[in-house]
C-alpha cells in the first residue's frame, strides 16, 4: 500500500476547490435558461375601503340626527388643471368626475346625488322613455379640480459599502488568485411630491358661489428606492446576490382621499355640522361652522334657543320635554352635563348652546331618539291646532237690489271682502308656541341668507 502525505495547507486548499466546484455544479442545475418559470400572485376582487369610508356613511347618519333636511347636490366635470396627468403618461387621473359620483353617493342619509349628464337625459327624451316630470332639481353644484401637482420637492439618497479582503498564501499556482474577500453595500432614494384640490360650492338657482363654502386640501405622496447586494472572491471568481425594490405611493389613490376628505367638507359646511368630529381625535373644529352656528343663536329668541337645546338634549340621552321654557327638569339635566352651567336672564348662553349641538352622539341609538322625538313634536303640535278655537264667521252685508249697486259701491265691497278673509286665517301662535318641528340650525346660503 502506498500513501501520500501532502501539507495540511493543500489539504485545506483541495476542500474549498472542491466545495467550490459542487456549489457551481449545483447552480448550474437551477440557472438553465430553458428552465426559468416566474409565479404569479392571483387575487380575489375585493371591495375598496378608504380611511373615509365609514366617515362617508356616519356623514349621512349625522344629517339625519341633525335632521337638516333634503340636500340635492350635482357635480361640473372634474378634471385635471394642471396638464400633468397627459405630460407623465397617467400619473395622476385626468377626469376625476366619477369619484366625487361614488364619494357623494355613498354619504346617504338626507343627501342626494343628482349626475350631470345632459347627453343621456336627452337621448332618453328622445327615445321617449322619460321626461322632466318627475326629476329632481339640485339644490346646489361642486366645481373644482387637480390643481397642483409638484414633484421632486425633496430628495434624497444615502449608500454604504463595506468590503474585507484577505491573502491564503501556499496556493497552488493554477489558481487565478490567492485572495479572499466579502464585498456588501446598500443604497436608498426617496423623493417627495404634492396634490392638491380646490373645489367651491354654487348655488344652483342663482349659478353664484356660495361664500366660504369651499375646500383647499393637499397631501404629499412618497416613492421610494432601495438595493442591497452582497459579493464573495474566492480565488479570483466572485458571486453575489443583488436585489432592489422600488415602492410608489399610489398617487390615484392620494387623489381618491383628497376627494372623500374634500366632500365631507364641502358637505359638512354646508349643512352646518360638525363634520370634523368623523376625521379623527385630532381634527380641529371648523370656524365656519362654529361662527354660522352661533349666528344661529343670536337670530332666534330665548323661548327657540331653549327648546332647541331640550331637543339636543333628549338626543344625548335626558328625558326633557321640548317646551320651550328653562323648567326644573331641563335645569337638572343641563347642570348634569354641564357642572359650570348658570342661566343667563333664565336662558341659555351661547357657548352651552354650541356644545350641546356639538356634541349630540352619532349612532343608530340617537338616530331612534330623533325619530321618537320627531314624531312627539309633530303629535304635540296637531292636538294644539285641534284644540284651538274654531274662528267666527264674519258678518255678511244684506244683499241689495241690483240696480241700487253702483261703482264706488263695489269699491267699498274690497276692503269688507279683505276683512272677511282676515278673520278666517289662523292666529299667530302665542309666546312660547310656534316653535320649529325640530331642531334645525339652517345651511349657509350666504352670510344674510338660511
Amino acid at each position: 500500500m502506498i500513501h501520500f502525505r501532502l501539507p495540511l495547507r493543500k489539504v485545506g486548499a483541495r476542500i474549498v476547490l472542491t466545495s467550490t466546484l459542487l456549489f457551481v455544479c449545483n447552480s448550474c442545475a437551477t440557472i438553465d435558461p430553458n428552465k426559468v418559470d416566474v409565479q404569479l400572485t392571483e387575487t380575489l376582487p375585493a371591495q375598496k375601503v378608504t380611511t373615509y369610508s365609514q366617515a362617508l356613511r356616519n356623514l349621512g347618519l349625522m344629517s339625519e340626527i341633525y335632521d337638516t333636511g333634503a340636500l340635492k347636490i350635482q357635480s361640473n366635470p372634474v378634471g385635471d388643471n394642471t396638464g400633468t396627468s397627459g405630460a407623465s403618461g397617467g400619473e395622476i387621473p385626468r377626469d376625476i368626475t366619477e369619484m366625487i359620483k361614488s364619494v357623494l353617493n355613498s354619504i346617504g342619509g338626507n343627501v342626494t346625488f343628482i349626475p350631470y349628464d345632459p347627453a343621456f337625459i336627452q337621448n332618453q327624451m328622445v327615445t321617449g322613455y322619460s321626461n322632466f316630470d318627475k326629476k329632481l332639481i339640485p339644490d346646489v353644484v361642486i366645481s373644482g379640480g387637480i390643481t397642483e401637482f409638484d414633484r421632486g420637492l425633496v430628495t434624497r439618497g444615502a449608500n454604504t459599502d463595506v468590503g474585507i479582503e484577505a491573502e491564503v498564501k501556499g496556493l497552488p499556482s493554477f489558481l487565478p488568485s490567492n485572495k479572499l474577500g466579502i464585498d456588501y453595500g446598500e443604497g436608498s432614494k426617496t423623493g417627495l411630491a404634492r396634490i392638491t384640490l380646490d373645489f367651491n360650492l354654487l348655488d344652483f338657482k342663482t349659478m353664484a358661489g356660495i361664500p366660504r363654502m369651499n375646500t383647499v386640501n393637499s397631501m404629499e405622496v412618497t416613492k421610494a428606492l432601495a438595493e442591497k447586494e452582497v459579493g464573495i472572491t474566492l480565488f479570483g471568481p466572485t458571486f453575489g446576490r443583488k436585489g432592489s425594490v422600488k415602492k410608489v405611493q399610489g398617487r390615484h389613490a392620494a387623489v381618491r382621499l383628497l376627494v372623500e376628505m374634500s366632500m365631507i367638507q364641502m358637505v359638512g359646511k354646508h349643512l352646518v355640522l360638525p363634520y370634523w368630529r368623523l376625521l379623527g381625535d385630532d381634527a380641529q373644529p371648523d370656524d365656519v361652522v362654529v361662527s354660522a352656528l352661533k349666528k344661529s343663536y343670536y337670530r332666534m329668541n330665548d323661548a327657540t334657543r331653549i327648546y332647541m337645546a331640550q331637543q339636543w338634549l333628549y338626543l344625548q340621552g335626558f328625558e326633557v320635554t321640548p317646551t320651550g321654557t328653562l323648567d326644573q327638569t331641563t335645569l337638572a339635566a343641563l347642570k348634569q352635563k354641564k357642572p359650570a352651567f348658570v342661566p343667563e336672564n333664565n336662558g341659555i348662553d351661547v357657548d352651552t348652546f354650541s356644545e350641546l349641538y356639538i356634541s349630540i352622539p352619532i349612532d343608530e341609538k340617537t338616530l331612534g331618539r330623533r325619530v321618537t322625538l320627531t314624531n312627539f313634536i309633530q303629535q304635540s303640535q296637531t292636538q294644539t291646532a285641534a284644540q284651538a278655537p274654531a274662528p267666527e264667521p264674519a258678518p255678511q252685508a244684506a244683499p241689495q237690489p241690483a240696480a241700487a249697486q253702483s261703482k264706488p259701491a263695489k269699491k267699498n265691497a274690497e276692503p269688507k271682502k279683505a276683512a272677511a278673509e282676515k278673520n278666517t286665517a289662523p292666529e299667530a301662535p302665542a309666546q312660547g308656541g310656534g316653535m320649529p318641528v325640530t331642531g334645525k340650525v339652517g345651511r349657509i346660503i350666504n352670510d344674510n341668507d338660511w
